[in-house]
């Protein structure tokens, strides 16, 4: 195996912040001798940003490995970008990614099946067509499932009636058509989860896209935020821009004012909040209380607040052998569970897998994440933070990154709308292409 210095590994992470460094690794690890594909077995089970990443890299850092991708559905539809798709904005296939280039260009199998079960006793993963795939390591990047049992009056065959749509899909054109079908001056009511949730400031950007289209089509309405949190990422500047862009359309009930729902009449569409009378709505968009996904669980991976604990520094389960779990799912201290931190996890999992394999120890690596928000199709906002190990704990570097700053030119706000659309073209690039 070719050798990359410690310290020429460390200069390449600490000048990017981890990115393009382990584009570099991925070129130099590239090198390693072995037949293609005849090396140890790595399976990843799911394809979404961590998954599809990982595999990715994992043939890119050492293309000797025979990596194996486990996802049930054909195509994968990202949550980013897809509240342009409520907001009439893009359409369902432009959020929809194939895994052609994954097989054809990195030699990676793509299987597309449901894990039944997980073995670690013997490194054994079970898929629903009665095969078994045997591994050296094994990557889970499941995302979320919901705590249906947390709301009472809602689970999960009230989501037709009360769509989540926080796991892209048919959820999305679920959501969709009910906006459609609104009449003007109806109302619209966004319930957003306590903490910890995939993509904090998503029900967000939701809210304002929403309000965006309603503003267009059906100027009479009015769409309320029940929040089950008194605070939330990038408020200052969503609400700056709510009063600028949707005055008097949009309204936010933080938790400790009665945004906290605790009960849902699915058939009648009534919110019933912890403080207050209760409300209803034309069309209601309830995010559930979230956990790592069902395969996690099965695999026995998660500790008692549904979460994964893992080795902050490799994502190697602190609970279960040869298993790394990154994404939504892990418990990736300060990092947010977002598809962008999902991806640089993904990276560095990949690298920590090919140095344990190969017998050499990786330094500690640095881990970014970015998110923006589109506001309007013309006015974005965002966020970016780069992160270091200390004491075993990822946290954020002081001074990197930040958010937007209040009361700029609106030509600065349509400069990061441009930027959004151009960090979505590079991540799912970077993933899937």
């Amino acid at each position: 195996m070719t050798t990359l210095s410690r310290r020429k590994f460390i200069h390449l992470l600490g000048a990017t912040g981890g990115i393009a460094a382990l584009g570099a690794l991925a070129s130099t690890l590239g090198s390693c001798s072995g037949k293609p594909g005849a090396g140890p077995r790595v399976v990843v089970v799911g394809g979404g940003f961590g998954g599809a990443t990982c595999a990715k890299y994992l043939r890119r850092f050492n293309p000797s490995l025979q990596v194996t991708l486990v996802e049930r559905d054909a195509h994968f539809v990202t949550c980013p970008f897809s509240n342009t798709v409520l907001a009439g904005l893009q359409d369902m296939d432009s959020i929809q990614h194939s895994y052609d280039t994954l097989r054809t260009q990195y030699g990676v199998e793509v299987l597309q099946d449901n894990v039944t079960a997980i073995d670690p006793a013997t490194n054994r993963v079970s898929l629903q067509n009665g095969a078994e795939l045997e591994y050296d390591r094994l990557v889970i990047s499941p995302g979320i499932d919901f705590r249906w049992d947390e709301i009472e009056g809602l689970d999960e065959t009230t989501s037709d009636t009360i769509p989540h749509a926080w796991k892209a899909g048919p959820q999305t054109i679920t959501l969709r058509s009910q906006l459609e079908a609104m009449a003007d001056g109806g109302v619209v009511i966004i319930a957003p989860p306590d903490n910890p949730f995939r993509c904090p400031p998503g029900p967000y950007e939701r809210a304002s896209l929403i309000a965006n289209y309603l503003k267009t089509h059906k100027p009479r309405s009015k769409l309320l935020i029940a929040d089950a949190k008194d605070k939330f990422s990038k408020q200052g500047l969503f609400m700056q821009a709510w009063e600028q862009l949707y005055p008097g359309m949009i309204e936010w009930v933080k938790g400790s004012d009665g945004g906290k729902i605790e009960r849902v009449d699915a058939a009648t569409r009534t919110l019933y909040p912890e403080i207050g009378d209760p409300v209803s709505a034309d069309v209601i968009n309830f995010i559930p209380p979230q956990k790592a996904g069902v395969v996690a669980h099965a695999a026995g991976l998660v500790n008692s607040d549904g979460w994964c604990p893992v080795d902050q520094r490799t994502f190697a389960s602190t609970l279960q052998p040869n298993i790394h779990v990154i994404g939504d799912a892990s418990i990736a201290g300060k990092m947010p569970k977002s598809g962008f931190a999902a991806n640089s996890q993904a990276k560095v999992c990949a690298a920590a897998i090919v140095s344990e394999l190969g017998g050499t120890t990786m330094p500690d690596p640095s881990y970014v994440n970015t998110c923006y928000s589109l506001v309007a199709p013309d006015y974005g906002i965002s966020v970016a933070a780069v992160y270091r190990l200390q004491d075993g704990k990822i946290v954020k570097v002081e001074g990197s990154g930040g958010v937007s700053p209040m009361d700029v030119p609106d030509e600065y706000r349509r400069n990061e709308a441009r930027y959004a659309r151009g960090w979505y073209q590079s991540i799912t690039q970077d993933a899937f292409g």
